[in-house]
């Protein structure tokens, strides 16, 4: 039997960037069908959905989009209305200014502290730039003070990013390499190593930061990293402890038991999350590979559970009802 299902790379376009919405997600739009009315979509569709997948509670969150403080405001108070109008189905993530830290730091706290969402979903670099530098270490203060997580969300590379995934190709495959099909998922991992030899994770020990499709290929270098990491300094906590102490990933949108026989072996059970990055990944899919989980022996009863809802209900503070 199915457990309850929580999910939290799930997406949304708010309707003031929504006519932008089209240039950047040519390709998905193709290949996606109903991908704008998904997105733009706040309640029955999105709820239908939801019961097609057994999803118990969608944890909302905006694009990836980058906005600015006004348009990051709009979004949040629209998703706000949304999880108002079905507070056991929705929560929140907030969006936020990023590339104006104490901006982000302020709507952070407004969210959290007025719309009660329960963390931040946020795009992995502003225009190239990272947040491993000192005019970031502020808002990871407020981020820590607050005690909620911040997913790491891959987002379009930048204008001098670009040309990596440009070469003898279709311009569809080169948008494809620079997004979901390559570069997304190798930028965030090369984004959480930098915050870490930045040492943000010593100054800041008890931050939350959650990546999604099975960890953005980290689990898979990590014995390399372990390594190799105490060449880049003086570090009063190991990558490995970092891994296990501030860390959790999502299952968002990979579906295979392959990469989970790895994560199983030295990610710890409740640093897992079940998620489905809806609409870009369908919720019936993601039930499907609980269904193999389940079946396959590689997890016990409670340790699907944990990764179903339980660690979720713990990380963010929600509770769904057991049978409903």
């Amino acid at each position: 039997m199915v457990p309850p299902l929580i999910t939290l790379e799930e997406h949304f376009i708010s309707k003031d960037a929504l006519p932008s919405f089209s240039g950047k997600y040519s390709e998905q739009l193709k290949h996606i069908p109903g991908l704008t009315e998904k997105l733009s979509d706040l309640d029955d569709l999105r709820l239908q959905n939801m019961e097609v997948g057994k999803i118990s509670l969608q944890v909302v969150s905006h694009g990836p989009f980058g906005s600015s403080p006004s348009q990051c405001r709009s979004a949040n108070s629209q998703l706000h209305e949304a999880v108002k109008k079905n507070p056991t189905k929705f929560a929140g993530f907030a969006t936020l200014p990023m590339s104006d830290p104490k901006a982000a730091a302020d709507e952070l706290t407004h969210c959290v502290k007025e719309f009660g969402f329960v963390g931040a979903l946020i795009d992995n670099h502003c225009e190239g730039k990272y947040y491993d530098g000192a005019d970031y270490r502020p808002f990871f203060a407020t981020l820590q003070d607050l005690d909620v997580p911040i997913y790491f969300h891959p987002t379009w590379p930048s204008e001098d990013m670009a040309p990596r995934y440009t070469g003898n190709f279709s311009p569809g495959a080169s948008l494809s390499l620079g997004a979901s099909g390559f570069g997304w998922h190798s930028d965030v991992a090369l984004h959480i190593l930098r915050l870490f030899a930045s040492g943000l994770f010593d100054q800041f020990p008890k931050l939350k930061i959650i990546i999604g499709h099975f960890g953005e290929m980290l689990p898979f270098m990590l014995g390399r990293i372990e390594e190799l990491s105490p060449r880049w300094g003086n570090f009063e906590r190991k990558f490995k402890e970092v891994w296990d102490e501030n860390i959790w990933i999502t299952t968002s949108g990979v579906w295979s038991l392959d990469p989970m026989a790895t994560i199983l072996r030295n990610t710890k059970i409740e640093r897992i999350l079940y998620s489905v990055d809806y609409p870009f990944a369908r919720n019936e899919r993601g039930l499907e590979w609980i269904e193999e989980l389940d079946g396959s022996g590689m997890v016990t009863k409670e340790q699907l559970e944990a990764i179903a809802y339980k660690n979720a209900e713990k990380l963010l503070g929600v509770k769904v009802e057991v049978g409903k």
